[in-house]
């Protein structure tokens, strides 16, 4: 079965062909995710979740997810002076990879990189955010939704990871690798765009994008 595509590769192509990316860490942390298939924010998207930084000038940062801390960088980058990224990883083996991006980055003050099962540390966080980025286990979004809109502040922002999922959630037949998995990023999408708390969209960048102001 052929993958769905969310936009046509030649626009793809297009989009990258005018891309000016001045940060050398930032090409080399997307080639290492590439080579080594960690999966990480896609570039596009990762604009898009700079420019709402930038217009939005959160003081706190909650990013649920961390991976290699190529999104984690790339919002500490433009927070203002005061702001701050707090992030969360499970994988010891990814902790050790994000630590080492971030020290280069030169950004240690500005990022708290915290060790655990988000489902574990979410309970205990006694901060409020401005902006919560989730990207982590899809099984889990529902209950990470749940949690991170209780630490979401009014007039906060959520913004939501893989919701169009490689384009399958909107196709009848899908591989059975992916079967389950559409399943779930079906029902969230469901929860999400329902929900009273959020004005929501869902935006066809990247992986499918999901934005939700509290209001």
């Amino acid at each position: 079965m052929e993958k769905p595509k969310i936009i046509e590769p030649e626009q793809i192509e297009y989009l990258a062909s005018i891309r000016k990316e001045p940060d050398s860490l930032i090409i080399e942390m997307e080639a290492f995710a590439l080579e080594n298939k960690i999966p990480i924010l896609d570039w596009k998207s990762a604009e898009l979740l700079e420019q709402i930084v930038i217009m939005t000038n959160p003081k706190t940062v909650l990013e649920i997810g961390t991976a290699i801390a190529y999104s984690t960088i790339r919002i500490a980058k433009v927070l203002r002076k005061k702001g701050i990224v707090d992030t969360i990883e499970k994988s010891l083996d990814n902790i050790s990879l994000a630590s080492g991006y971030i020290k280069r980055a030169k950004l240690k003050k500005k990022i708290n990189l915290i060790q655990g099962d988000a489902l574990e540390v979410l309970p205990s966080l006694q901060n409020k955010y401005d902006l919560i980025f989730l990207d982590a286990d899809k099984e889990d979004y529902e209950k990470l939704f749940y949690y991170s809109l209780m630490l979401l502040k009014k007039n906060g922002i959520m913004f939501i990871d893989n919701l169009l999922w490689h384009g399958y959630v909107a196709f009848s037949k899908v591989p059975t690798a992916f079967e389950n998995s559409t399943r779930i990023i079906r029902q969230f999408n469901k929860i999400f765009t329902e929900q009273t708390a959020l004005k929501t969209t869902i935006i066809p960048i990247g992986d499918g994008i999901g934005i939700g102001v509290k209001v």
